[in-house]
């Protein structure tokens, strides 16, 4: 049999079932054999009616008789059997509202049952029992492992299984899909093997040994895929690329500060300008904590590059954060370069750096401003531009455009990659303040290299986080109140903008009703707020006025999310703090404890069980984005994670790729085939 024989030709089923089959992308045999089991039950033991335990599921072979339609006093069909086991001990069997059985079996049938036995009166019975008929030929559906196959529609289990039966000899010419010497090096069954053992196994370790092979294939298919962008990305070999580190430059930089770097900061400004002095383009994700310093990190790394004569582009989600980090880099660099005047002006050992000039490009940017701005970067008279997309639209040139940062853009993906291979082709650094597991970053960004900022700089205070139960609202409030009264600013997150129609979001917090709730709460106090659908001079305007303390509460949707860098706010409040991930959870808390005061956050669920979530709880215990990250792999599973819980593979396969083991032992394959 072909395996890649059409179904039609193959199987004899109706064209429902054929026309399912096709909505699910299985049109061969070969599709059909890789439609794979989710899970597999040991029905392999048989017992007898005397043996067999009560109200477990147990499989017993014997003979049935007496089969009869009865009706019951309240009008409803049942079916009656008699069924005898080999050592002539009987039982009852009844199957409710399924009539058609009286048409599948005859008095004096040979069959395997598969149920649970109770006791009835004085009597043992079975209800509503599985069956198959034994006569002679292998069981499908009892006497084995049994594979449970995921269903859908009108395909199911049973039916699944009957069809791999049919189509089982084709199992042989199943072709490979794994290089021989990887197969061979990492002790793999081959393809045909596993795909045997997942519909047809002997026993459980051979079921382990398929699950093994079939997630490490998917894995290192994963990693090739990654490792392949990788190599397209660095592939195009420059000179001009170069840039040297300059040590004593980077050293003058820490000691133009006013603290002491981290090592994993130093650690990854070395790691970061080593790959620069490289003649093609790096590929390298920062991955640090909130609060871990990754901003410094890049203004170092740029400062190298300016130094070297390149130019550089910070790109941001957002036009407020690309304002914010304007201001902020522009003056971390202003400092630095005085730094290096004073210096030379006290005759110690000094380094030449002209003044950076650092701009903004946005697309809220009247074409007046915008189109000078984009003149100033052809000419090179502009070293540092910040923005958001808008800084790699077609109309934007650089006269040596030497490094790009990507800050918390997650979906950049390979179409902006291109139009940066359009502008040169430059080193590439991505930054996220969200932690990812090592496990999934080599995955998920298996195309970067890895930095990752472990420690915090300074002493950044302990944020205290509380789970609240809707019914302890007053006291929060009260302690809001006299934060306020102490001079302190507050943040509210809500899911929503406006009420939803929606009966069943009705009860989960928005920003227009909790902004009106709040007044009447607080009405000798400022409350503003932001979302999405403010334009971007308002949203402006809003940052601003709360910066400069004029409103007391920002009630907000998740555009508060990144980089909104307020000191004086002490506390967020996080409703239906349910509704959003651990990771997103951690980042909306970063907002405050970043100035001198005690920092607090409250998550307030929807309904008062939701306050006892061990997800939610794990907040209240941990402050590192890392562990965080790390627990919600665990409850929430690498499928939903990874956005692969709807992909059709099992569960036990899904949790197979992310093991540690198997995503390190698929990448150094991967990376010994693809020669990198």
């Amino acid at each position: 049999m072909n395996p890649k024989a059409p179904l039609a030709s193959v199987l004899r089923t109706t064209k429902d079932h054929l026309e399912v089959l096709r909505d699910m992308g299985i049109l061969t045999v070969d599709d059909l054999l890789n439609y794979l089991p989710r899970a597999h039950e040991d029905l392999s033991a048989m017992n007898t009616i005397a043996t067999a335990p009560l109200d477990e599921k147990v499989t017993i072979r014997g003979t049935v008789e007496a089969i009869k339609n009865v009706r019951t006093r309240k009008g409803k069909g049942l079916i009656k059997a008699s069924f005898t086991d080999h050592d002539g001990e009987t039982v009852d069997v009844i199957w409710f509202n399924q009539p058609h059985i009286k048409k599948m079996l005859k008095d004096g049938d040979e069959v395997v049952m598969t149920g649970k036995l109770v006791e009835k009166g004085y009597k043992l019975q079975f209800n509503s029992p599985t069956f198959e008929l034994s006569g002679g030929k292998p069981l499908v559906h009892a006497g084995r492992l049994v594979p449970i196959y995921p269903q859908h529609d009108i395909i199911n289990t049973k039916w699944l299984r009957e069809k791999m039966v049919l189509i089982k000899e084709a199992i042989e010419y199943v072709p490979e899909t794994l290089p021989e010497d990887v197969i061979k090096s990492e002790g793999l069954m081959s393809r045909s093997d596993a795909i045997r053992a997942m519909h047809f196994p002997d026993i459980v370790e051979d079921v382990n040994r398929a699950h093994d092979r079939m997630a490490f294939e998917k894995m290192f298919n994963m990693q090739c895929e990654v490792l392949q962008r990788k190599k397209e990305w660095q592939g195009n070999r420059q000179e001009r690329l170069i840039t040297p580190m300059d040590v004593d430059l980077i050293k003058l930089f820490f000691q133009s500060l006013k603290f002491t770097p981290t090592d994993s900061q130093k650690v990854s400004i070395y790691e970061i300008l080593k790959d620069m002095e490289k003649d093609q383009p790096m590929s390298r994700l920062l991955e640090g904590d909130v609060g871990s310093g990754k901003t410094l990190v890049a203004v170092a790394v740029i400062a190298n590059t300016i130094k070297n004569g390149g130019q550089c582009a910070l790109m941001v989600p957002t036009e407020v954060l690309s304002k914010q980090h304007v201001k902020s880099i522009a003056t971390i660099l202003i400092n630095f370069h005085a730094y290096l005047q004073s210096l030379k002006k006290s005759s110690k050992p000094s380094i030449s750096m002209q003044l950076p000039t650092v701009e903004l490009l946005t697309g809220s940017m009247t074409d007046k401003e915008s189109n000078d701005v984009k003149q100033r970067l052809s000419d090179g008279r502009v070293d540092l531009v910040i923005g958001t997309h808008a800084l790699i639209t077609d109309s934007v040139r650089f006269k040596d455009l030497r490094l790009v940062i990507v800050d918390e853009q997650h979906r950049f993906g390979v179409e902006q990659r291109e139009k940066l291979k359009d502008k040169g082709n430059p080193h590439f650094l991505a930054m996220t303040a969200t932690p990812i597991p090592r496990t999934l970053a080599l995955t998920a960004h298996g195309h970067h290299d890895l930095s990752v900022l472990l420690e915090k700089p300074g002493n950044r205070q302990h944020i205290h986080t509380k789970v609240v139960a809707p019914r302890d609202r007053r006291t929060v409030q009260k302690f809001i109140d006299h934060q306020i009264d102490e001079g302190r600013q507050i943040f509210v997150i809500c899911p929503l903008i406006q009420v939803s129609e929606n009966e069943e979001m009705a009860d989960i917090k928005s920003v227009e009703a909790e902004v009106a709730r709040l007044n009447l709460e607080f009405p000798n106090r400022h409350i503003s707020f932001l979302h999405g659908r403010l334009n971007t001079q308002e949203k402006d305007d809003v940052m601003k006025q709360f910066n400069d303390r004029k409103s007391d509460i920002l009630v907000s949707t998740s555009v508060i999310e990144v980089g909104i860098d307020i000191p004086n706010a002490t506390i967020i409040v996080i409703e239906g703090a349910e509704r959003f991930g651990l990771a997103q959870l951690h980042q909306f808390r970063g907002r405050v404890g970043r100035g001198d005061y005690k920092s607090h956050c409250f998550l307030f669920t929807t309904t008062p069980a939701q306050a006892g979530s061990p997800r939610l709880k794990a907040m209240e215990q941990h402050d590192s984005g890392f562990m965080l990250a790390e627990i919600d792999l665990k409850i929430r599973g690498p499928g939903e994670l990874f956005g692969l819980r709807q992909s059709g593979i099992p569960d036990v396969q899904l949790n197979s790729m992310f093991n540690p083991e198997v995503v390190v032992r698929a990448r150094r394959a991967a990376e010994k085939v693809l020669g990198i």
